[in-house]
């Protein structure tokens, strides 16, 4: 082994060279074609039109949505088959290639290769793992950019032709095992997510005793439940309220689809509001819940006090009311992953106007099992996620392990530090 000189790179094989990408390659980047009058370019298409969030590492683009038509063809940039395309805007060093030609936009910079100092797939397999000398070359405040001019002084190593052959060849074989493991274990965390989400339906609506005698709820989204259980309005059994705060000084609470978190104003982090003194409290053991946009929206009970925005609805538990918390959250957030709230929204839901109004909600009906049957089947839903939950924090922990072995993997052949057969 001997010293690249190059930072990103380390040692290299004693027979191996190193070139900038300029000396090797040309670099293109791409066009989205001006339309003049009625033209339209993406109608009944030749080639496949790429943008940024096509570009999905090594497997090939087959298709996407838009294709460009004869008339946009003269004007746009094409990619020839084998080619790796990389982002260049925004999401920078994000590639893709494709076997067949393509056209793309101006976000991405096509590397066309000297086929007889880099074969295009062990070029692929190293800037795939060069995301730092990629951001280093590229400039911007706002947005990021990596113009091709800056692109060509990536440092790349060069092997002997029938090496890169080999290389590419090994890590075909290897990416393609690891990431069918990773699709596995993908499928399975989505299996283990439906199984919870219908574990906690059957639960809230059925209860916890398979022999019981049932009856029709006469509800469309409830369907049977025990015969002994009620069915009530939610004004029946909760209060909303809005309690504005008036004063700054208080923790604000955002409503996430991971639960009811404490904001970080200090770090500017996500969308503020101007005055916090118009948002209004959230005490503990109160429901706040995102009724504005019923697609990406969430409500939870809340473990603080603080306060949030008074667009939002707060509610809690009638004085008198002796109800299980915990059963109704479950039950409120599967209306949210069941969309049985959103098939009660008005608005513009393809702009996330989506909302739950009041009448419909408060309106709206609940099983009422009774109290200790509502504490039973809370328990035995948190049991029973914990468990769910930690199996799928394992999964989620061996895809992280995955893809860093993957990626080592590939940075140690494509710069010589493994032997590859």
């Amino acid at each position: 082994m001997k010293d690249s000189g190059i930072e990103w790179i380390g040692e290299i094989p004693e027979d191996w060279g190193a070139a900038a990408l300029g000396k090797i390659c040309s670099i293109q980047t791409g066009n989205t074609p001006s339309m003049q009058g009625n033209e339209n370019y993406y109608d009944e298409g030749l080639l496949i039109w790429v943008k940024p969030d096509n570009l999905n590492k090594f497997i090939p683009i087959v298709d996407t949505k838009e294709r460009i038509n004869e008339i946009g063809y003269a004007k746009a940039r094409i990619a020839k088959p084998n080619t790796p395309l990389i982002c260049c805007i925004g999401s920078i060093g994000k590639f893709g290639y494709s076997q067949e030609e393509v056209a793309y936009n101006q976000q991405i910079n096509a590397i066309n290769f000297d086929e007889n100092i880099i074969q295009w797939k062990y070029g692929l397999y190293y800037l795939s793992t060069q995301e730092e000398q990629h951001w280093y070359y590229s400039t911007g405040n706002v947005v990021q950019i990596l113009n091709s001019q800056n692109q060509k002084n990536i440092i790349i190593p060069t092997p002997p032709i029938n090496e890169q052959q080999k290389i590419a060849n090994f890590l075909d074989q290897k990416v393609s095992e690891i990431d069918h493991i990773l699709e596995k274990t993908r499928e399975s965390i989505e299996e283990y997510k439906k199984y919870k989400q219908s574990l906690i339906t059957e639960a809230v609506t059925k209860g916890l005793n398979p022999d019981v005698e049932m009856k029709d709820s006469g509800i469309e989204w409830i369907g049977e439940i025990p015969k002994h259980w009620e069915v009530k309005k939610i004004k029946y059994i909760f209060k909303i309220l809005k309690r504005i705060s008036g004063q700054l000084g208080y923790d604000v609470l955002s409503i996430t689809q991971q639960g009811l978190k404490v904001k970080d104003i200090i770090s500017n982090d996500g969308q503020l509001s101007s005055d916090y003194s118009k948002y209004q409290f959230v005490y503990k053991g109160d429901f706040a819940m995102n009724h504005m946009d019923l697609l990406t929206g969430w409500i939870d009970l809340s473990e603080y006090d603080g306060v949030t925005s008074p667009d939002y609805r707060v509610f809690r538990m009638k004085q008198g009311v002796n109800y299980s918390k915990e059963y109704y959250k479950n039950i409120f957030q599967i209306c949210y992953t069941n969309r049985i709230f959103y098939g009660l929204g008005q608005g513009v839901s393809n702009l996330g106007r989506w909302r739950l109004q009041t009448e419909p909600f408060i309106n709206f009906y609940l099983p009422v099992p009774t109290f200790e049957e509502q504490k039973e089947i809370a328990n035995f839903i948190h049991r029973k996620c914990t468990e769910i939950d930690s199996l799928i924090s394992q999964k989620e922990a061996l895809l992280s392990d995955l893809e860093t072995y993957k990626k080592s993997l590939i940075y140690e052949c494509v710069t010589g530090k493994r032997a590859v057969d």
